[in-house]
């Protein structure tokens, strides 16, 4: 490893916390401090480009695949690296914020990976972003194991053997650290600092352990925004003396545009690639932030009647899976969001059929693995891949040359066969604010209605509004949305999220607050590309 120079970051505006200074260590920030100067600027560009090309999408309410790339979708000749062992077998991935509990949890569940999130997930306080590489360095040292002080109840590690493979998932691109800011004063993207403190940390370790930095990679919207993150791999190994092609990453195709460039993303990562994941609610997101002024043809319907088997969602998921396979790469399903009711046994089993029903479907379809929220659906997503991967590892064997999508089929929003409706607008409008409530005290993942929602709910339930709003939608009930009714129905749950929980309690929380912001990024005129952006100037820690 170079020897490091001090690190030109400062930490700013963040109280200290128990055990920062063996995660913010001089050596380590001088690394991230690097990361920074080299990559920043490039990010800074395609951001740009992010809003060049959604000029572009507004101007010709379309998208293609690109001809400027066409040489590489039609050479038969390359693969991705193949998978190391520890990585090969993901039948069953469970996902997660890293808080202490979660991560002795998921580490357990059964599942072959748990996705250590500090993403949609994880509200990024100081907290979460330090503590979280905390928990995560003590999982791999066995430092982990405590007991709750509220419950009393012990959590430990099983053995080495039992434990679930870490896929870690720094934030996305569009997303600065406030509290880490270069002499200029200019802030760290937050998915630098993430991937660079657990790089630095662990991936000498993680290969000391027979496993290595694996990643998942959000938000991508493009193949070069694929190749910066392979310049970042490459430096990074290069910096800490970890041999070429040992990280792996998996990108989650839940962009509209990055579905176009699936091959061309997985042949820029080739040397560290390890497969695609079909990312559902940020997928819908992405439709309608960038089809949002397509009028009646890309208005979505209920985010809930938006099922896998729509005829644009069954084309993107089909064409994921014979792209992935095609190049030698997993294939990795969407997320089961439901959280078993201890109160409810029938709840129970009208969403555990739901859950099967949707994991058969995905290993009939030829997905290598898929994920699950919660580790009683550990054992229902488990039968649904065993049945059809046996003792296999994967079906990559599987190439689905059947499939032929064609580039209109995956914006054909206008093939399904649903309207939106009130109770729809009520339901985005209720989870929207429960959900940013959550996020502002600092929580990622918060159970609402018995599913597991992140922040991707909140964006595509915003952006529902938004949208409906624009597209002057006529209700099932003969209401016209606007936002004038928005307004009407968001007081509506506040008062009711007010009984519910009681004045007290009430004033406790920020819930106004969160009423608040979820109006602003529905009904101002200027649509905000992450509702995050905004919250997170508003997130306290």
């Amino acid at each position: 490893m170079s020897a490091p120079a001090p690190s030109p970051l400062a930490i700013v505006d963040a109280d200290p916390l128990p055990r920062q200074e063996e995660v913010l260590t001089e050596a380590a920030l001088a690394f991230v401090a690097e990361l920074h100067r080299r990559f920043t600027p490039r990010r800074d560009e395609l951001l740009a480009r992010r809003a060049e090309r959604r000029a572009e999408i507004a101007r010709t309410c379309t998208l293609d695949f690109l001809p400027e790339t066409a040489a590489i979708r039609a050479d038969d000749s390359w693969k991705v690296a193949p998978a190391p062992d520890a990585l090969n077998d993901r039948r069953v991935e469970i996902t997660g914020p890293t808080d202490r509990k979660m991560t002795v949890n998921a580490l357990n569940s059964g599942a072959r990976v748990w996705l250590a999130d500090f993403e949609d997930a994880s509200a990024p306080t100081w907290e979460n972003v330090v503590l979280g590489q905390v928990n995560l360095s003590d999982a791999y040292t066995r430092n982990i194991d405590f007991t709750d002080p509220r419950s009393g109840k012990s959590y430990s590690l099983k053995a080495d053997e039992e434990l679930a493979t870490v896929v870690m998932r720094p934030r996305g691109w569009h997303l600065n650290e406030r509290h880490l800011v270069d002499a200029d004063g200019t802030p760290v993207p937050g998915a630098l600092v993430d991937f660079g403190l657990y790089f630095f940390h662990n991936a000498q370790r993680l290969l000391d352990l027979g496993k290595g930095p694996y990643f998942y990679l959000p938000k991508t919207e493009s193949h070069l925004e694929a190749r910066l993150w392979n310049e970042v791999f490459v430096f990074a190994q290069e910096y800490c003396g970890i041999p070429h092609g040992t990280v792996r990453a998996t990108v989650l195709i839940e962009t509209i545009t990055a579905a176009y460039e699936m091959e061309e993303i997985l042949y820029e990562l080739r040397d560290h690639a390890s497969g695609l994941n079909a990312g559902r609610w940020d997928y819908l997101f992405s439709i309608v932030k960038n089809f949002r002024d397509g009028g009646a043809k890309f208005v979505l319907p209920d985010r809930n009647a938006v099922t896998m088997t729509a005829p644009f969602m069954r084309a993107y998921t089909e064409l994921l899976v014979r792209t992935c396979h095609k190049r030698g790469a997993h294939a990795i399903g969407g997320m089961a969001a439901f959280i078993p009711s201890r109160r409810d046994a029938e709840v129970n089993k009208v969403a555990f059929e739901k859950v099967r029903a949707d994991k058969d479907r995905e290993a009939n379809d030829g997905f290598d693995g898929s994920w699950v929220a919660h580790p009683d659906l550990v054992p229902i997503a488990m039968e649904s891949f065993d049945k059809v991967l046996g003792d296999k590892p994967h079906q990559k064997d599987r190439l689905r040359e059947d499939v032929d999508v064609k580039a209109a089929d995956l914006i054909a929003v206008d093939s399904l066969d649903a309207k939106p409706t009130y109770a729809g607008l009520v339901n985005a409008v209720q989870v929207g604010i429960r959900y940013i409530e959550a996020w502002l005290r600092g929580l990622g993942a918060v159970a609402i209605f018995n599913l597991m929602e992140d922040a991707a709910t909140a964006e595509i339930s915003r952006s529902q509004i938004w949208q409906w709003i624009n597209a002057e939608v006529v209700l099932d009930n003969g209401e016209q949305v606007t936002a004038e009714l928005a307004r009407k129905v968001a007081a509506g749950e506040l008062a009711s999220i007010k009984a519910e929980i009681g004045a007290e309690a009430f004033a406790a929380g920020n819930w106004q607050q969160a009423h608040d912001l979820l109006l602003k990024v529905s009904l101002d005129e200027d649509y905000a590309d992450f509702l995050t952006l905004p919250a997170y100037e508003q997130l306290k820690g």
